[in-house]
């Protein structure tokens, strides 16, 4: 049987060894979009980053990212920084997103920080900054509201 974020055990062992690179492999289009994430040096919680790809790009004449890229580039990092951050191992689903470009994203490194707004039994909220070079110029904010599911135990 193959690991998915559906089976409890799986979920809670990369949960418990901070493993989102398991639960990024498992992404097809994280990978495709070149999403990764590390440990913040500053101990700050996970820092998550979208490389340039020339098919990410939105408007060539700039050029710049497509903003639907930038959008569920923040919106996956929010969605795996909740499930490592939760009291337990949940599986969230989005209910709302909103967004607030604020700049243009240029074909660069794009970083993402995470921070849980709240948490409670059955919905959480988080809210996602990224930016490029200087993280006090984001080029984009957004907020997720999310229903927190739980993982089936696994029948193997």
């Amino acid at each position: 049987m193959t690991e998915s974020f559906h089976d409890a055990t799986w979920l809670a062992r990369t949960r418990a060894e901070g493993d989102v690179t398991a639960w990024l492999e498992r992404l097809p289009y994280a990978r495709y979009v070149g999403i990764s994430a590390t440990q913040d040096s500053s101990g700050g919680g996970l820092v998550f980053h979208m490389e340039p790809r020339e098919h990410n790009i939105g408007n060539i004449l700039l050029p710049a990212l497509h903003g639907g890229v930038v959008a569920a580039f923040m919106e996956t990092a929010g969605t795996l920084d909740l499930m490592l951050s939760a009291r337990e191992p949940r599986l969230p689903r989005i209910v709302d997103f909103s967004i607030d470009y604020l700049r243009t994203a240029r074909v660069v490194t794009t970083h993402a920080r995470c921070q849980l707004l709240r948490e409670g039994r059955r919905l959480a909220n988080v809210q996602v900054t990224a930016w490029q070079d200087d993280e006090s110029q984001p080029v984009a904010t957004s907020r997720l509201h999310l229903v927190l599911g739980t993982p089936e135990p696994n029948d193997a």
